[in-house]
């Protein structure tokens, strides 16, 4: 476990991943250049990280589907290795369930998740079958997700003025090229960013504060689930009456535990992850979901063995960031080996 000024740190970035390190510091009471250390040693040992992501409508603009992959003995972690380096796959995970790997896969559109489907994936030597629901909605995602270790006085001092936005998001090459460079380092300065980009300081921030008013872009703080006060991944394939989706659904997406809530296609409607303090508090958790969501039939269940990836960021043997692989879910589909 990190300490509790860590997870204070963590859950303060979690707030507002690009705030100074003078607000940090101020809203913990703590000075800025110990705020700056403290996350840079975090960092240098793979126990944190930021990283960026499309999300709001340009999500809705690409296609997410889950993949489960079944494999032959002894091949799933060269498999999971494998598809950690494809820009597609956002998140790739070993699990103790009704699959060996299952995988978040991201494309430009269905036609294109078909294609690495089936002429990619199928084809890589040692996976014997694959299974595809298609994503049609996002509740909640882990940008929401949040340590709790600050007080609400320091997570109000900390939560900044919403934007007002106003006309369509104009999406070009500059914002899909901001994105891609926040996923490697989300506090980058606006003056980094021009310069790696080509462009003046003030159009990033420019840019930048389009994204973010809109939800556009997401900036997500990490930490490694081994140091996590909720260490325990599982999944839950939910069934729920069509006219009952959308009221459960938000409701789910509440919950403390939950990481993810998304809609899917097939036999189960909706696909929960949550993030437990111990395997143990699976059969709480179903319990109180049946206790309050009568209606709600839990059609599968699943717990995490092993995060080979986690939105971009490669995870070694020990659960600690080991690098970082670019999500550039617009470009075209590799659908060789």
């Amino acid at each position: 476990m990190l300490s509790e000024s860590d997870l204070k740190l963590l859950d303060a970035l979690q707030t507002r991943p690009r705030a100074s390190w003078s607000v940090l510091g101020q809203a913990l009471g703590i000075g800025a250049v110990t705020v700056a250390r403290r996350w840079e040693t975090l960092v240098e040992r793979g126990q944190a990280w930021l990283t960026a992501y499309p999300g709001g409508e340009l999500v809705a603009q690409l296609a997410l589907a889950f993949v489960e992959i079944d494999c032959a003995p002894g091949s799933a972690l060269a498999i999971a290795r494998h598809l950690a380096t494809d820009p597609h796959v956002a998140t790739v995970e070993y699990l103790a369930g009704h699959c060996d790997l299952h995988i978040h896969l991201v494309a430009p559109s269905l036609r294109a998740i078909s294609d690495y489907v089936l002429h990619r994936l199928s084809a890589l030597p040692g996976v014997t079958a694959t299974r595809t629901v298609v994503s049609p909605r996002l509740f909640t995602e882990g940008s929401r997700w949040r340590v709790r270790a600050i007080s609400p006085g320091e997570r109000e001092a900390l939560v900044s003025p919403s934007a007002r936005t106003s006309g369509p998001l104009r999406f070009g090459e500059l914002d899909r090229a901001l994105i891609l460079a926040l996923g490697e380092d989300a506090r980058a300065s606006a003056a980094s960013l021009a310069l790696r980009l080509g462009v003046g300081a003030s159009t990033v921030r420019r840019r930048l504060e389009a994204l973010l008013a809109r939800g556009a872009v997401r900036l997500r703080c990490e930490i490694a689930r081994p140091l996590s006060p909720a260490p325990v991944t599982a999944m839950l394939w939910l069934r729920v009456p069509p006219d009952k989706l959308e009221t459960t659904a938000r409701s789910l997406a509440m919950l403390p535990e939950v990481r993810m809530c998304a809609a899917i296609s097939g036999s189960a409607n909706l696909m929960l992850v949550v993030w437990l303090a111990s395997p143990h508090d699976a059969l709480a958790l179903e319990s109180s979901l049946a206790a309050k969501l009568p209606w709600l039939e839990i059609v599968d269940r699943a717990v995490t063995l092993r995060a080979v990836k986690l939105m971009g960021h490669l995870l070694d043997d020990d659960g600690l960031a080991a690098g970082h692989r670019p999500l550039d879910f617009w470009s075209p589909v590799r659908t060789h080996l």
